[in-house]
């Protein structure tokens, strides 16, 4: 056991640690009493003294919630839209950024500075054009224009970009000689060797379209195509407009929508990490 150098450096230490525990309680309770009033039967919720664990376990909030509420139905869009806008990201934005790194053409770095300074302007700019577009082409109420308009991303490109500038440039020159293509350097090469930046984009990608709800308000109309989030708000203004909100199945819709992202995360976190780490040392 080190030693402390100095009479406070323990107490400091023991505060730090507190500080810590403090603020990461703060983060799990919340969490915590969701999953507990989403087991509790309904009218328990605001029984006083307030009881953090239920006393009996009760499922049938989550049963509800699949049988008078169409969830199914949510849960099959989201995780629809949620996988092809992820593909569609890694695709298009891997390429993009492969151009950007490694090949050479009049104005590349132009180009990119100025795609890259989109990201100073705000969604909700471009939001009316991109409807007008989306609406044009008939894709309401359609998975393409849930999908479509996702699938490229300026941060993805960027964060692709400064890890293929990573790979050093011996191992592309080593693949021209041996007569490789572009396309076989670029699947065979840079993909292999950026795995963790890939998984990174995938987690932004996958917890971006998961939880978002603007977009899917402005296109999905009907019921049949309502994703997780956009059907987790009609369900939450019905039921407060006729005074008789049902907490339990509120808080166990919400279990049923955070779950998939917080399971994505625990397992892709070490690759998370580790491409944010790469690819932010590089450039």
């Amino acid at each position: 056991m080190v030693k402390p150098k100095h009479w406070w450096d323990l107490p400091a230490r023991i505060l730090g640690y507190a500080i810590l525990i403090l603020v990461t309680l703060s983060m799990v309770i919340p969490f915590i009493w969701m999953v507990s009033t989403s087991l509790k039967p309904r009218g328990s919720e605001f029984s006083y003294p307030p009881q953090l664990f239920p006393t009996s376990l009760d499922f049938s909030n989550y049963q509800d919630l699949f049988t008078l509420v169409p969830f199914g139905q949510y849960f099959f869009n989201t995780a629809l839209v949620t996988a092809f806008t992820v593909a569609g990201q890694l695709l298009v934005c891997s390429m993009a950024a492969y151009g950007f790194s490694r090949l050479k053409f009049v104005g590349r770095d132009v180009i990119f500075i100025l795609y890259l300074a989109t990201m100073m302007i705000p969604f909700q700019i471009t939001l009316i054009p991109l409807f007008l577009i989306v609406f044009g082409l008939g894709w309401i109420n359609t998975y393409q224009g849930l999908i479509i308009p996702g699938i490229s991303s300026v941060f993805g490109i960027f964060l692709l970009r400064q890890a293929f500038m990573g790979v050093p440039q011996d191992y592309h020159d080593a693949a021209r000689i041996d007569g490789a293509s572009e396309w076989t350097i670029f699947t065979r090469v840079f993909l292999p060797l950026n795995g963790p930046a890939l998984t990174t984009l995938a987690v932004f990608a996958f917890m971006g379209t998961w939880t978002d709800l603007l977009w899917p308000l402005l296109i999905a109309r009907n019921q049949e195509m309502r994703t997780l989030e956009l059907g987790l708000a009609y369900f939450n203004a019905n039921t407060t407009a006729y005074r008789q909100t049902n907490w339990p199945m509120v808080m166990a819709a919400a279990v049923v929508v955070m779950l998939p992202v917080l399971i994505v995360y625990i397992f892709a976190q070490r690759y998370f990490v580790e491409g944010i780490s790469l690819s932010g040392v590089k450039g």
